[in-house]
């Protein structure tokens, strides 16, 4: 089996649908497979693969094991000697996984690849490359800094605005589309549990580069990422905030260290402070109005990471 192509399920099942197509179109020439793990959600997606997609082998788990557990069961069963991680709310267009394929035979130093990452409008999703975490570019992260200084180290997107499609390496990848060969999938140790979601891409990005093997963006590989289908459903609208902060702190406890991840953890409580600070005054100026109901989910966001800072913040209760 040349490829196994590993889709997690949650509540995503109209998404995952026109993945599967997307797959089913434009994968030719290689033996491949796909397995879709429901990650507890039960929504129907069993069904719908035994009636129109009897070729997907399935899995069903009883909970919700969260982003790496669920990739980790499922490349158990996997026979391919490359794996394609891919979010069920993606769109594979062209020869996007031969490329990937390619480009990964054709490195010999390259331990993962990952595609063009494309917004449902056919913008270039700039979270497809980044640098590795660090307290300077986690707490300086603002939408003004990126979109004034986009080619700034800290970012780590030079490679977005590189105008050829050669493959470019870079330091890490979205796991929404990412591809390894099995034998340096299993010599790094796999999807880091730590985590529930997010960072489980940047912790496996970070253990391929210390064992010698880069990671490489390759533009011609094209993928549409619809982003965020299944966190948006949670029914906390600042549970994927509070999501990100707990699994940054873990990255950098584990990565790095105690005082490392404590350090983190005090630059978030003065930055909430002074977003808290800024959104307050901000809502009762008759110019922002017309802004006010997003500058009210702002302002809860922001209070829930301030919870998160001082250990008040449930962020697993809803699971």
């Amino acid at each position: 089996m040349d490829l196994s192509i590993i889709i997690v399920n949650w509540n995503s099942k109209d998404f995952l649908a026109e993945a599967l197509n997307s797959v089913q179109a434009t994968v030719q020439g290689i033996s491949y497979e796909v397995l879709v793990i429901d990650s507890g959600s039960f929504d129907g997606c069993a069904e719908m693969l035994g009636q129109s997609y009897p070729w997907v082998r399935f899995v069903q788990s009883a909970s919700n094991l969260g982003f790496a557990k669920a990739n980790n069961e499922a490349f158990r069963l996997s026979r391919g000697d490359v794996v394609l991680f891919l979010n069920p709310d993606t769109k594979v267009l062209g020869n996007a996984i031969t490329e990937l394929m390619r480009t990964l035979k054709s490195y010999p130093d390259a331990g993962l690849v990952g595609p063009k990452l494309l917004n449902g409008d056919g913008s270039v999703q700039e979270t497809c490359i980044r640098a590795f975490p660090t307290l300077m570019n986690q707490l300086l992260d603002s939408e003004v800094l990126r979109r004034h200084f986009p080619n700034s180290v800290l970012w780590g997107k030079r490679a977005l605005g590189t105008a050829d499609a050669m493959p470019k390496r870079v330091e890490a990848l979205s796991g929404a589309s990412l591809m390894a060969s099995r034998k340096v999938f299993e010599q790094v140790g796999m999807f880091s549990t730590d985590y529930f979601m997010y960072s489980e891409d940047m912790d496996l990005c970070l253990k391929a580069a210390r064992q010698g093997f880069n990671a490489y963006y390759v533009p011609s590989a094209v993928v549409v990422h619809y982003g965020g289908a299944s966190s948006s459903q949670s029914p906390t609208s600042s549970f994927s905030a509070v999501m990100r902060l707990e699994s940054q702190w873990r990255f950098f406890r584990k990565m790095h260290s105690a005082r490392y991840a404590a350090a983190y953890r005090a630059g978030m409580f003065i930055a909430s402070l002074v977003r808290i600070s800024a959104l307050a005054i901000a809502l009762p100026i008759r110019f922002f109005k017309p802004e006010r109901q997003g500058l009210v989910y702002s302002l809860r966001k922001w209070a829930a990471r301030l919870r998160w800072t001082v250990g008040a913040q449930a962020w697993m209760r809803n699971y």
